[in-house]
């Protein structure tokens, strides 16, 4: 044990001492500092798919082009999870919620100046690259902020913003995407798309200019032995709260099990040398691989790779069906346009099968200007999800709810994706896609939140990336394979999309959620 004060001072552990800043105004200004990055990490994955149509003229994009355009942000995130959890969990959460929040800014404005495919190509997999360190570190940096109490709204509100997320972006592209704008500067070329993309950029450089006013994590600052400025940070959030002095903050004497860490560097006059600040990196790093050791033991060996599993499951089937959403709800509208009654799901695919094997001319398809009505379906499917969110808040505070959740909305997803091949009206798609969505959205939310309060502190982070990016491989595979299904029959890609949310659910039984105990 390590601590930090004199001898005859009120001691505390983390979650007492947290407990004592109680729940005001600085916590509802870190909430809005985290809604541009969780923003951000949506324009970031999405924003490609409203700008394709638009683009792709320009571009000269084929078939295989868009498929990479699709995929390139999510291999930057998938590459990038290791060092950015090994970042976060030595060297802080701010830092990275800084730094990530301006680097990820400026590679966003770098692909709206982009001219051709290949520079696009590029920045868009630097703009996955960046943004996949603040998304995971935000949540973390959330919930170390938070008590017991409040810590299971916390990852319902991260879903909540990621809602807002995903209705602003369409709701930008139904208002921007069909006007017409073209321009030059020098010898550079800008159109609506290039426009658009550089407001998708704005979140990004939002949230690292708004974190700059906030402190570090006082639980990271504790794991790290730095209790003097951990309690410094209680403090200040004290003060904000309860309308007090610091000094008057009842907690002197920080308490908390700090495995390998000392409280060196508490002397904030203490200036290091060159080969000091080497050694300590160097031991930060070794600090880190340490981190990897724990994860391969019991208790959290089997824990991890149970919802490393459950998390590929769930995303290879929620993003097959949301990346699809835009052309199916397209395919429909078209029938309507033309009066073909026969809007099953056989007819959408079967259409769209044969516009991906060639026979409708990619030319004839760009040289089609996009209409407001063809992003109007997915801003009411996103406006569903984030009521979803909203309705589901006051049930997490009753403890059963919160613990059994995830189990109850697998389950009834399996029968809803299903029900996917059955609809056969833009309305009835509409419905099950909007209710199947917003509850595969609380189910993410929620092994969020399990995670953040089961792993410790100094693997937090580390787990969360890892769960991300087994669901960015999902959503990868899923997309890969999701053609070579239709190609075989038109209710094969629904048969297969049930059987991944089955084996979800079934891994899902073998998890004890219980969102409102202790951080370790």
């Amino acid at each position: 044990m390590a601590q930090a004060g004199n001898s005859g001072d009120k001691i505390a552990d983390f979650e007492t001492a947290i407990a004592e800043c109680g729940f005001g105004l600085f916590n509802v200004l870190i909430m809005i500092c985290a809604m541009p990055c969780l923003s951000a990490m949506v324009f970031s994955a999405s924003s490609m798919s409203y700008v394709m149509p638009t683009a792709e003229c320009e571009l000269k994009l084929t078939v295989l082009d868009k498929g990479l355009m699709n995929a390139v942000t999510y291999a930057g995130m998938i590459i990038s999870a290791i060092p950015w959890g090994f970042v976060a969990d030595t060297m802080g959460r701010r830092l990275v919620l800084i730094t990530g929040g301006w680097i990820d800014g400026i590679c966003v404005l770098c692909s709206a100046l982009s001219q051709n495919s290949s520079q696009l190509m590029l920045f868009k997999f630097f703009d996955g690259l960046v943004i996949c360190g603040p998304f995971a570190v935000v949540v973390s940096y959330l919930a170390e902020f938070h008590g017991r109490q409040h810590r299971h709204y916390i990852m319902l509100f991260v879903g909540l913003s990621i809602s807002i997320g995903a209705l602003t972006l369409p709701t930008m592209a139904y208002f921007m995407l069909p006007v017409h704008i073209y321009f030059t500067v020098g010898t550079l070329r800008f159109h609506t798309w290039q426009v658009f993309l550089a407001l998708t950029s704005v979140p990004s450089l939002l949230s690292g200019f708004l974190h700059i006013f906030l402190p570090e994590s006082p639980k990271f600052l504790m794991s790290q032995g730095y209790y003097t400025k951990a309690l410094a940070s209680l403090q200040r959030i004290y003060a904000v709260n309860k309308r007090k002095s610091r000094d008057t903050y009842p907690i002197k004497t920080l308490t908390d099990a700090t495995p390998e860490r000392t409280d060196e560097a508490q002397d904030p006059s203490k200036r290091d040398s060159v080969a000091l600040r080497f050694r300590k990196t160097k031991r930060k790093f070794i600090d880190g691989l340490k981190q990897l050791k724990p994860m391969c033991t019991t208790p959290y060996l089997g824990l991890s790779a149970r919802v490393y599993c459950l998390h590929f499951c769930q995303i290879m089937c929620v993003n097959s069906v949301r990346l699809w959403l835009p052309q199916i709800f397209a395919t429909m509208h078209t029938f309507e346009v033309q009066g073909i009654s026969d809007r099953s799901m056989c007819a959408v695919l079967g259409l769209n099968l044969l516009r991906r094997n060639g026979t409708t001319a990619t030319r004839e398809e760009c040289d089609i200007h996009q209409q407001p009505e063809t992003y109007r379906d997915n801003i009411i499917v996103a406006g569903i999800g984030l009521v979803g969110f909203l309705l589901i808040f006051p049930l997490l505070s009753i403890r059963g709810v919160a613990n059994h959740i995830l189990k109850v909305s697998l389950f009834i997803c399996t029968f809803l994706v299903g029900g996917l091949y059955f609809a056969t009206s833009t309305l009835a798609t509409l419905i099950i896609a909007a209710v199947y969505l917003t509850v595969m959205g609380i189910c993410a939310s929620t092994v969020i939140g399990m995670c953040v309060v089961v792993f410790p502190t100094l693997m937090r982070t580390m787990v969360l990336l890892l769960i991300m990016t087994f669901g960015r491989l999902g959503s990868v595979t899923g997309n890969i394979l999701l053609p070579f299904f239709i190609q075989m029959s038109c209710w094969a890609p629904f048969l297969w999309l049930s059987s991944l949310m089955a084996i979800a659910f079934t891994f899902s039984l073998f998890l004890k959620v219980d969102v409102q105990q202790s951080l370790n």
